[in-house]
């Protein structure tokens, strides 16, 4: 099979200044991401999609490809992850490549590792699937969630037929930002991978940290550490 990995990491992140770049205990955000992807041997290509000639440099040397820049248009912070994407998939065409499959991996998840891409890749086919998502388990059921009006009053903020013991509680799930992996063929007909034949990997909550902040980063370098 062709598969095709895709590093979204455009330069300008307003959250945390150059994150896809910084230094996580000694080693690139991105470069995680892309050791990953390498290690789980399943890529023919790896490429890291940017518009920053500094982030193509630091790409490159470690190990990735970046055979052309992110369009102006989809280097915005209104842009989605799936014109980032099409926009790959369409270029690659242009040069005479074609993919099987693609997976998104953001290099904001560094702690998501080999075994998981290949774990995900296997459930791709197993379940004969043409979307594959991770998710992890929600750190807080939402049942014991509500809006707040402007008052601040708690009447009716719980529904007591669903208030109950933590361990009780129906398990929730959440989309974690690590894998997102399809089919191209059905990708290019319907973006949406939630629907019928598309399926979840679950992850550990520890594994599915997702960096924006300069909390988070200092988080990850703590589970990294050991």
């Amino acid at each position: 099979m062709n598969n095709l990995a895709i590093i979204p990491a455009r330069s300008g992140s307003k959250g945390l200044k150059d994150k896809n770049i910084k230094l996580l205990n000694g080693k690139p955000l991105m470069a995680y991401s892309i050791d990953a992807a390498k290690k789980s041997g399943i890529y023919s290509h790896i490429l890291v999609s940017t518009d920053s000639e500094k982030y193509k440099i630091i790409a490159e040397k470690c190990g990735a490809e970046v055979p052309f820049y992110r369009s102006e248009e989809n280097s915005s912070d209104i842009a989605s992850s799936w014109d980032v994407v099409s926009e790959v998939l369409k270029k690659y065409k242009q040069l005479g490549v074609e993919f099987d499959t693609f997976t998104l991996l953001q290099p904001t998840s560094p702690l998501r590792d080999d075994q998981d891409i290949k774990k995900a890749y296997h459930l791709l086919y197993e379940k004969k699937a043409i979307g594959v998502v991770s998710v992890c388990e929600m750190e807080h059921s939402p049942l014991w969630s509500n809006v707040l009006p402007e008052d601040g009053s708690l009447e009716g903020f719980l529904d007591f037929s669903s208030n109950k013991q933590r361990q009780k509680l129906q398990k929730f799930y959440r989309v974690n930002g690590a894998i997102y992996m399809a089919k191209v063929k059905e990708f290019l007909e319907n973006q949406n991978l939630y629907r019928s034949k598309c399926y979840a990997y679950k992850m550990t909550t520890e594994k599915s940290i997702d960096i924006d902040t300069a909390l988070d980063f200092k988080i990850a370098e703590i589970i990294l550490r050991g």
